[in-house]
């Protein structure tokens, strides 16, 4: 007997049709790794020459069209607008008449969860928030890294089940969390991804003024390193002069910042007084140690 072929991804039952509102560097992605999994991209939005650029390349031949009518082609619908500008997307349409019963209404926003999709759930629409936590580029890199990627899902009970199918099709991994949890989930994911982000690029500036000629290659091997300690052991990672108690040498940094890079002196002092607190919680800082360190941060914030 002949091994039964897989299906083709066109075969499979549940297959929908599938729009983005809002052509920016998340929406795009999404939706090809949906068309990855069988369903049909429709219909895009988006206005700026790179959101026709990444569309042109994520989603070949699917045309641009007003948001109204990428609704009115889409079974699911990737509302992927900034988070400041999505209740009132979500209000427009909604109050245009622009939403479908049964309708599969998804936003990508970190901050917000189902509630903010209300006015559209109060005309029929089916309301899911499924936020990707991933840094996107808006090139076809941005597919390839939603595979293990965790995906915030927040949604009424009874579309839980379809949130995270939708989430494991893209090849990601849901993680629910709850409509009130929301912003302080959002918190902690730019506490940790943007803000490295801030802190990698000032300090291959320093080292540029200090004479390094390769910065990315110098901080690579030591950042991959802390951050796979930091994730593996938490705050029993923490290494260098705070930690240590080392006021004198954190005194120096203050001083050479003052001269070379004022506006990293603010950063700096905060993420000190940030690491001496959890490295006394940890047992890591001695107390007496930290009585000078502390008394170096006072003392500069004073001037």
């Amino acid at each position: 007997m002949n091994p039964t072929a897989p299906p083709d991804p066109q075969d499979r039952p549940a297959r929908l049709t599938v729009g983005v509102v809002g052509a920016g560097r998340v929406g795009p992605a999404l939706a090809a790794s949906l068309a990855l999994a069988g369903h049909r991209p429709v219909a895009a939005s988006g206005v700026s020459d790179a959101s026709r650029r990444r569309a042109a390349e994520l989603l070949p031949d699917v045309p641009l069209v007003t948001p109204s009518e990428v609704l009115a082609r889409s079974e699911l619908v990737l509302l992927t607008v900034p988070d400041d500008a999505l209740p009132a997307l979500v209000e427009g349409l909604a109050e245009t008449g622009a939403v479908r019963p049964g309708q599969l209404l998804v936003h990508t926003s970190g901050r917000f969860g189902a509630a903010v999709l209300d006015p559209a759930t109060r005309a029929g629409a089916l309301p899911l928030a499924l936020h990707p936590a991933m840094t996107f580029t808006g090139t076809a890199v941005d597919v390839q890294r939603l595979a293990g990627c965790s995906f915030g899902v927040t949604a009424p009970g009874e579309l839980r089940l379809a949130a995270e199918a939708l989430v494991i099709e893209m090849g990601g991994e849901p993680e629910w969390i709850t409509e009130e949890s929301r912003p302080l989930y959002h918190a902690a994911l730019a506490l940790g991804a943007n803000h490295l982000v801030t802190l990698v690029a000032q300090s291959m500036e320093l080292l540029r003024a200090a004479g390094v000629g390769a910065p990315d290659r110098m901080l690579g091997p030591l950042l991959g390193a802390a951050l796979d300690n930091a994730l593996r052991s938490g705050d029993a990672a923490l290494t260098g002069p705070v930690a240590r108690g080392d006021a004198g040498t954190v005194a120096a940094h203050i001083a050479e910042l003052r001269r070379h890079a004022p506006g990293a002196v603010a950063g700096y002092l905060a993420m000190a007084r940030t690491t001496a607190d959890r490295a006394l919680a940890q047992g890591l800082l001695k107390p007496e140690l930290a009585e000078d360190l502390l008394g170096v941060l006072a003392e500069d914030d004073r001037r």
